[in-house]
Order: structure tokens, then sequence, then C-alpha cells
């Protein structure tokens, strides 16, 4: 029963430092710094390239989500476009009842009254310079009395939805011979 002998271990533990070759030690140190320096400035451009990627993201998103906002509407103008179409074909036609047409003009106002609150836009076409961003020719006719590329009737109206094509407005053109 007697007690063990630890053995021990003379060459120095891990951490210190051998004295035996400084200029090694100097360049081995050097070394690891250059190394620890470029890793760091490695590290820095990453973030702050992953800020700007960030920051980038986070204005996308804003600017969709102010548009989302901003044109919601859009399509639901869009669905009620045609509504607003009869209406207008409605009123159109002759009635034997006045109060009965009355009573149509009325809603077709409101109705285009809280749509232009929305933000819908007219096109207006008619007499006009045709422009291939608003208006789809549907035929062309020639004319001489009339400008060449002049709207001379319109089938369907054009809308605009706060500064947006909507719809562009079907419309017949006059042509030169």
């Amino acid at each position: 029963m007697g007690v063990e002998e630890q053995a021990v271990d003379p060459a120095p533990r891990s951490g210190a430092v051998e004295m035996a070759d400084p200029a090694g030690q100097l360049a081995a140190v050097t070394a690891d710094r250059d190394r620890l320096q470029l890793e760091n400035a490695d590290v820095q451009d990453r973030l702050l390239r992953r800020q700007a990627e960030f920051e980038n993201f986070r204005k996308r998103v804003e600017r969709e989500k102010v548009e989302l906002l901003e044109y919601a509407g859009m399509e639901a103008a869009r669905a009620i476009l045609p509504i607003v179409d009869d209406f207008e074909r409605a009123l159109k036609a002759e009635s034997a009842d006045r109060d009965y047409a009355r009573g149509m003009e009325m809603i077709h106002q409101r109705l285009l009254e809280a749509l232009t609150k929305l933000g819908l836009e007219s096109i207006e076409c008619e007499g006009r310079k045709f422009d291939p961003n608003l208006h789809h020719a549907v035929t062309r006719e020639s004319l001489e009395s009339v400008e060449e590329d002049t709207v001379l009737e319109v089938y369907q109206k054009g809308y605009n939805f706060k500064g947006r094509l909507l719809r562009p407005a079907m419309v017949k053109v006059s042509v030169r011979s």
C-alpha cells in the first residue's frame, strides 16, 4: 500500500512560451496576427454586406407594403368597371319613365363619385391624339377633314387608378388614305 508516484514531465506545458528561438516565435506571432487581421477584415466585410442587404430588404418590403395599401382598391375598381359600363349603356337607352331614368342617373353618379374618391380617373379621349399607351384602336376610319391619328369615337371608356392605367380606352382612330 504504497503511494503511487507521479511522473514529472520536464517539458513545458501548453501555453508556456519557449525562449529558445525568439525570431521564430516573433514570426509565428506575426503570422497569427496577420491571419487574424485578415479574418477580422473578412468578418467585418461580411457583416457590413449583411447589414446593407437587410436594410435594402427592409426598404423594399416597406415600399411594397405602401404600394399594396395604395393600390389595394385597384382590383375592386377593375371588377366594378363592367357595371359602370352597363349603367352608361342603360342611360343611353330611351325610357318612358322619367323618374326611373333619373334614379338610374343618380345611382350611376354616386357610383362614379365613390370610385373617384378611391382614385379612379376616366381617360379623356375623343378628339385627342391617339396614344397607344392609353388607347386600344379597335377600328380605323379614313377621313380627310380630321388630322391623322385622332380619336374619333370611344367604344369603351378607359380609366386610370391613382395614376396607373387600369383599362385602356377602346377607340376608333382616323387615318389618311
